[in-house]
């Protein structure tokens, strides 16, 4: 897994995105992480900074997850960009929505590093 990725964290509970944020770093030795608590400022992030993976919380106030999703997947300079949706809820319609707006993969609440590292390792072999 290559250390230099750029990976945003997009969920509205600071502890979320601390545990998120803790996993990579110590699990995965991955230290270049960004965070926002939205899809407002995740998409001012976005347009700041060189970032290779996303992972966003679906349920969130001012822009959702699956809201930043359909907004990052029509621009082209990121249609292409790794985009994780963490969710606690798996409904099936939920899923669909997101696979159709392009989602790369999902994760459900709660989750184990090792479940995170699945995610990453198949998500990031990708770009090796």
């Amino acid at each position: 897994m290559a250390k230099d990725v750029n990976i945003l964290i997009v969920d509205d509970f600071p502890i979320m995105r601390g545990i998120i944020r803790r996993m990579l770093t110590k699990r995965f030795g991955l230290h270049n992480i960004f965070e926002a608590e939205d899809g407002i400022n995740a998409w001012e992030v976005l347009n700041e900074e060189e970032i290779d993976l996303i992972i966003c919380d679906w349920n969130m106030p001012n822009m959702t997850g699956i809201a930043l999703l359909k907004k990052v997947r029509g621009d082209k300079r990121f249609s292409d960009l790794p985009f994780v949706m963490v969710t606690a809820e798996g409904k099936k319609e939920n899923v669909i929505e997101a696979t159709r707006a392009g989602v790369t993969g999902f994760i459900i609440k709660p989750f184990t590093a090792k479940d995170l590292g699945k995610k990453l390792k198949i998500i990031l072999q990708d770009d090796a």
